[in-house]
């Protein structure tokens, strides 16, 4: 990150206004090279029987048994897509998976207030099993999945890691970027209402720290400095009690100069300290 790129993420502050998220996304977005002209996109599969539930593919030529990338976006449980015409957001995380030599996937869920918890684990069950079954015809591995998320989508693919453990086994790897692990301690607001509920007596059932605790998946966490302080307490408090109960630090990345929306929207352009950080994992954990 070059610090005139740091200064002007500084500048947006580390509240989630729409200042901060339209003028970062707006940044980002002119920083973006755009697909790769040997990237090939196969848009709106359907994996389960809600409209939300769909998924787009990326590969580049004709792959053969490679690692499967998936990401799960962010938006508050309410809101966010996989992809909106005209912004490059977030097909530059496939584009960047084809890249990289994988197979990679983009996906919807269905979203809060309509949908609560665990409608986030849920839906990445049925992605998974969707990708169990027919990656292979794509060039995907099926025993090589890593799945990753921001904010929202961080949580719930840590809801999936907590609350659906067993189907979990064999998930290569997981990358959490932001996420809220522990509902408890969480900051509550009107996000968290829509999908947890408003009676903050009845989150506890949701929370993924205890089933995080005791995952066998390797994971990846991360952290930005221009966060809010809801994730930066989140993640504080990750460290501590995953090295209380397995005396060893997480894997858990601080990422300077980045805000609580950069990281992944800078894959793509050139600041690639996420791309490396992701490229890594996989590797490590599926190559």
């Amino acid at each position: 990150m070059t610090p005139a790129i740091r200064a002007k993420l500084k500048a947006f502050g580390n509240a989630l206004t729409p200042d901060m998220l339209g003028g970062t996304q707006a940044m980002m977005a002119e920083m973006n090279k755009g697909l790769s002209p040997e990237t090939q996109v196969q848009r709106d599969i359907e994996y389960g029987p809600d409209p939300r539930n769909r998924l787009d593919l990326f590969k580049q030529g004709a792959p053969k048994g490679v690692p499967v990338f998936v990401f799960v976006h962010g938006g508050g449980f309410v809101m966010g897509d996989k992809h909106t015409e005209g912004s490059p957001f977030y097909s530059n995380i496939g584009d960047f998976a084809a890249r990289h030599g994988m197979l990679g996937v983009t996906m919807t869920y269905r979203l809060a207030p309509d949908h609560c918890f665990p409608s986030g684990p849920d839906d990445l069950a049925m992605a998974v099993d969707w990708l169990r079954e027919n990656v292979a015809e794509h060039g995907g591995d099926p025993a090589r999945i890593v799945i990753s998320g921001q904010s929202a989508g961080a949580t719930h693919v840590a809801g999936y890691l907590a609350h659906r453990g067993d189907h979990a086994e064999g998930i290569a790897g997981a990358v959490l970027m932001s996420g809220i692990y522990d509902t408890h301690t969480c900051e509550p607001n009107q996000f968290a209402e829509a999908y947890y509920g408003k009676d903050r007596r009845g989150w506890g059932a949701a929370s993924c720290m205890p089933g995080l605790l005791e995952t066998q998946v390797p994971v990846q966490f991360s952290v930005a400095e221009f966060d809010p302080d809801d994730f930066q307490q989140q993640a504080a408090q990750l460290v501590e009690q995953w090295h209380a109960a397995r005396g060893r630090y997480p894997e858990m990345h601080y990422l300077s100069g980045h805000n609580h929306l950069s990281p992944a929207l800078s894959i793509g352009s050139d600041q690639i300290e996420t791309e490396r950080m992701l490229a890594g994992f996989v590797d490590r954990v599926a190559g």
